[in-house]
């Protein structure tokens, strides 16, 4: 092993990193533009690593750590909101002025997104349950046979978050159904009437259980804030035009909003 010091510059890859920017034009906005969305990659890299810790804390019982990790999560998720906030410093007239050059280029086509949506459960598989305003399912539009497109399908064939959380809680001895736990992961999880009754015992009798909870529902709130967020800029920036890489754009983006990917978490709040 070398005995030299390790500089920040080498530690962090730092030439590495600033030869990635490569503009299709002369546009002033472009670059930021392109350092918007590999910042966006980046947090995409660092929130599925810390869902896959979370998971393994969850189903060995381990509260602090877990809520630990989700509250990280959502600060992150609020971060990511916060950057729109820059990107929307750019106008339409900017932005436009080098939308060409992008051809087939779409956010549409990220498969970190992609893959995070799976951990959170959603089941698009190629050919079914396809994206509305797309024609796709979550994969389909990705490389048969690349890393990219292998790494959405292994995390459909996982167990989600919400897995895992069914799994924590019957580890500290809530009624949680034997055919839910053992239940087929690589199908949508549509919510479920038992879950509910028992996620309400849960917040009335195990307050850390049901803190933790609660950190579910912040996270798929800082979700749909950032969904939102996202339309919002879209449509400033682009009216209804189709989207770049072959979604209908604003429609397709609408399409999105609200979904929550906790179901029985929002559904027990109108019965207290």
């Amino acid at each position: 092993m070398s005995n030299e010091a390790l500089t920040y510059t080498q530690y962090l890859k730092i030439d590495e990193l600033l030869s990635l920017s490569h503009p299709q034009s002369e546009e002033h906005d472009e670059p930021l533009f392109i350092a918007i969305h590999q910042v966006y990659e980046l947090w995409f890299k660092q929130v599925l690593h810390e869902f896959r810790a979370a998971q393994r804390t969850l189903e060995t019982g381990d509260t602090f750590a877990s809520l630990a990790t989700l509250g990280r999560i959502r600060t992150i998720f609020k971060t990511c909101v916060s950057q729109l906030d820059i990107l929307e410093t750019m106008t339409p007239l900017q932005y436009n002025s080098f939308r060409d050059r992008l051809t087939s280029g779409s956010g549409f086509q990220s498969a970190q997104f992609r893959e995070l949506e799976a951990v959170l459960g959603r089941r698009d598989h190629a050919g079914a349950g396809a994206e509305k305003g797309s024609g796709m399912g979550m994969s389909e539009h990705l490389v048969a046979g690349s890393p990219a497109r292998k790494a959405v399908e292994d995390a459909m064939a996982r167990a989600s978050v919400w897995d895992s959380t069914l799994r924590y809680l019957s580890g500290r001895g809530h009624a949680i159904p034997a055919d839910l736990l053992d239940r087929d992961v690589t199908a949508p999880y549509p919510g479920d009437d038992r879950v509910q009754e028992t996620l309400l015992d849960v917040l009335r009798t195990d307050p850390e259980a049901g803190l933790l909870c609660e950190s579910l529902v912040d996270i798929d709130e800082g979700l749909q804030e950032w969904r939102y967020r996202h339309v919002k800029m879209v449509e400033r920036t682009i009216g209804n035009k189709s989207g770049t890489g072959g979604s209908s754009g604003v429609g397709y983006l609408r399409s999105t909003l609200f979904h929550s990917v906790f179901p029985d978490l929002w559904a027990i709040r109108t019965r207290f």
